[in-house]
């Protein structure tokens, strides 16, 4: 799937702000997030996008139609998650952890994902 690179950095900043705020609620997030100096909120980010952005990128190419978002079936999130995640030579249980936590990264990412725009429908001002 080709995302464009405002989709990425939305998905990847969705997932981290996940990560940051340890909860589910939306509150928690945001307090989490701005609490933290952007030296902590780049590392979380290179972090998270680590995880994530391979995924994204190894994901199946779908045609999206304007006004909606994206959308994968779990089998095809999992496939893109086992095919980046490669061999760690650790033990299975580790394994089924790694793929298991970057599989709900990736959740997270994808549903926070904004509408695709038509591309053809923007509308540029007179005073440019």
């Amino acid at each position: 799937m080709r995302f464009t690179e405002h989709e990425l950095t939305v998905a990847v900043t969705s997932a981290a702000k996940v990560v940051a705020g340890g909860k589910v609620r939306r509150k928690a997030k945001d307090d989490a997030w701005e609490s933290m100096s952007k030296i902590e909120r780049y590392h979380l980010l290179e972090a998270v996008g680590s995880q994530v952005l391979p995924v994204l990128l190894a994901l199946p190419d779908i045609e999206v139609p304007a006004g909606t978002r994206p959308s994968f079936t779990d089998a095809q999130i999992a496939a893109a998650v086992e095919g980046t995640l490669g061999e760690s030579g650790v033990g299975r249980l580790r394994q089924k952890v790694a793929v298991a936590a970057r599989l709900t990264l990736v959740r997270t990412a994808l549903a926070q994902l904004p509408v695709r725009q038509d591309p053809d429908a923007l509308i540029v001002p007179d005073s440019l």
